[in-house]
């Protein structure tokens, strides 16, 4: 089974804590800087998700309205 666009960015997300950890740890500001990259990749592609599920939720209920369901 494949993994939904939600599980894969919130795994990135978590990986990205994971990398930002580890370089607070080791003192390795590049990891560290890498991990909050990847969060932030993670929750812009999060966001886009959910902005183009909210589209297409307006797009079923026109659709709908429009077919008199």
């Amino acid at each position: 089974m494949a993994l939904s666009d939600d599980a894969k960015n919130k795994a990135e997300e978590l990986k990205g804590r994971g990398k930002e950890a580890a370089g607070s740890l080791t003192d390795d500001q590049d990891l560290k800087n890498e991990g909050k990259g990847d969060q932030a990749v993670a929750q812009g592609k999060q966001k886009i998700a959910d902005a183009a599920d909210a589209v297409k939720g307006k797009v079923d209920d026109i659709k709908d309205k429009l077919s008199g369901n």
